[in-house]
């Protein structure tokens, strides 16, 4: 494990969230070095709890610590946050790796003709670049298990809609600006969507309801139809048939 000095002038700073949060601050800017050492701290206080934190949230650039003020006050978790920090360090853990099934168009994959167009290219070549591509889940957020993953190739980079659609399904495989995203539950979004997956990134009967977490990769891979099917009648059935990589 390799100790890490901060790059970003002024960070990492703590400051207080309302009466009972504090959020570590790593950078002002998103970069993958800020997001891993967001991952360290939140693992750090996993495995070296600190009495009256409740729960941690890592963000792309800073981690929020809630704690219960009766256990607890602000003053005190900070200069214990302070003392992690002065160890903190990244590259000891394995990042969990998962190959995402995607069927591409259809009806969920609404904007893959369009997009295809708007950057001069086949459907079969927006498809293809989209899955070359090794993605990073940066944060979980908006939604439950909801995915925003960075790597997206910059020729598929997109603005949002002007305005959002009232509805998209879970699993529809999105891109938004420089990100990509896999949705978690019904909802709006002004996203643009090229397909979906028959993986379900959030189930509350799971153990673990959320699929995916920060720092997770993720590759995805083109199905057929009938692929796509046979997946989803899987998953209907409760079977697991999520793709991860032994480490």
């Amino acid at each position: 494990m390799a100790m890490m000095q901060s790059v970003h002038p002024n960070y990492p700073r703590i400051i207080a969230c309302g009466d009972s949060a504090l959020v570590v601050e790593f950078s002002d800017q998103i970069d993958e070095e800020t997001n891993e050492r967001v991952i360290a701290l939140a693992d750090m206080l996993a495995t070296r709890p600190i009495t009256g934190v409740i729960e941690t949230v890592p963000t792309y650039r800073s981690l929020l610590v809630a704690y219960d003020p009766v256990i607890i006050r602000g003053k005190t978790l900070s200069s214990s946050l302070q003392t992690l920090l002065g160890e903190l360090s990244v590259g000891g853990a394995t990042a969990r790796r998962i190959t995402v099934p995607v069927l591409y168009g259809e009806k969920v994959g609404i904007d893959l003709d369009e997009l295809a167009d708007m950057k001069q290219m086949s459907r079969e070549e927006l498809i293809a670049l989209h899955a070359s591509a090794d993605y990073r889940v940066y944060m979980i957020g908006f939604a439950p298990g909801f995915s925003y993953l960075g790597g997206l190739p910059q020729q598929l980079h997109t603005p949002r809609l002007a305005v959002p659609r009232q509805r998209i399904e879970a699993s529809s495989i999105g891109i938004g600006g420089k990100q990509a995203s896999i949705n978690s539950v019904p909802g709006p979004s002004g996203w643009r969507f090229i397909g979906r997956t028959p993986l379900r990134l959030f189930d509350p009967s799971r153990p673990q309801p959320f699929l995916l977490r920060a720092g997770d990769r993720v590759r995805f891979r083109p199905v057929d139809a009938d692929e796509a099917e046979r997946l989803d009648a899987a998953v209907s059935r409760g079977e697991a048939v999520e793709e991860w990589e032994t480490p």
